[in-house]
């Protein structure tokens, strides 16, 4: 099972709930957490991960054999990002802009362009605490991720749970990761600007056709705006994580939430509880009904620890 944690800005915990996540899933079975934040990953820090090998990942780019060409032109009215130009007596080629689609090695008339490789970055696999461990890095400098996204989902295993931790936001990089899941936990917090992230991110994820379900983060009890949007839109609004001091200098420090407060392993319990037992077919959006325990809102209501300060 593929299940993405991903939202539609940064900063809402994604990791916090992705990490907690997957050290309670590790508990009853096999588990791979996979970092798809590629550009800042950074699930490392609260798993801390035992690194046991790591592989360049490359993307094809073209070679020009400026003896054979003709300057035609053929090759840069083809190229849709503009990666190549040609002069009177030379190609140019601006390699970041490539996305090694080889239409230009394909239609050269002049058979003057083969494929070439150039290397975008690493991805590293690990174990932690019976978690298996897998990140993407992507070289510094570098604009284009989804290839290195596509070469950490490789690493998912077939029978096990598979977390994809997402990059922020909603675009190419969040797509190439929420793509194919099983089910995406969108991550959230109460406030106008993390409703207005999460409705872009909603519609990212039903454009995929992916099942998702809502996690509030930093809640300080008044999670209304976020309550009716998920109401409105037959969205299950599954956990609900309080503002908790100790949790957030237990991160500033690498410190799992659920390590930091063992109760609520049985929230993080729950949540996957939904996931597999019917919450890959009973939460998509677009007019999706709920049902049952399905359905059920799974909140932290410590008295005394909600909205802790």
């Amino acid at each position: 099972m593929l299940v993405a944690v991903a939202s539609g800005k940064g900063g809402t915990g994604k990791t916090t709930l992705a990490s907690s996540l997957a050290l309670v899933a590790a508990e009853k079975g096999k588990v791979i957490f996979l970092d798809c934040d590629v550009e800042e990953p950074n699930g490392h820090i609260m798993l801390k991960p035992r690194w046991e090998k790591k592989e360049a990942v490359r993307v094809p780019v073209p070679e020009i054999n400026q003896e054979k060409c003709t300057f035609c032109g053929r090759c840069a009215e083809i190229c849709a990002f503009h990666a190549l130009v040609v002069l009177p007596q030379e190609v140019l080629l601006f390699p970041t802009m490539c996305h090694g689609c080889g239409g230009c090695w394909h239609l050269c008339p002049a058979g003057a362009i083969s494929p070439g490789w150039r290397e975008i970055g690493l991805v590293e696999e690990g174990s932690s605490e019976g978690i298996g461990f897998v990140r993407g890095r992507l070289n510094v400098g570098e604009a284009i991720s989804p290839p290195l996204i596509e070469a950490v989902k490789e690493r998912c295993r077939p029978g096990e749970l598979n977390i994809l931790d997402a990059p922020p936001g909603t675009s190419c990089p969040v797509i190439r990761t929420v793509k194919g899941a099983d089910f995406c936990l969108l991550v959230t917090e109460p406030t106008p600007f993390g409703l207005h992230d999460l409705e872009l991110a909603c519609e990212m994820v039903a454009s995929l056709g992916v099942p998702c379900g809502v996690v509030v983060n930093r809640s300080d009890g008044d999670d209304r705006l976020i309550r009716q949007f998920c109401q409105q839109n037959n969205l299950p609004l599954l956990l609900q994580l309080p503002h908790d001091r100790e949790v957030a200098r237990g991160y500033a420090r690498g410190i799992p939430a659920v390590k930091v407060r063992p109760e609520w392993k049985e929230y993080f319990a729950a949540l996957l509880s939904f996931i597999e037992e019917g919450g890959c077919t009973g939460a998509r959006t677009g007019g999706a009904q709920r049902e049952g325990r399905h359905g059920q809102d799974y909140r932290l209501r410590e008295s005394g620890r909600t909205g802790s300060r």
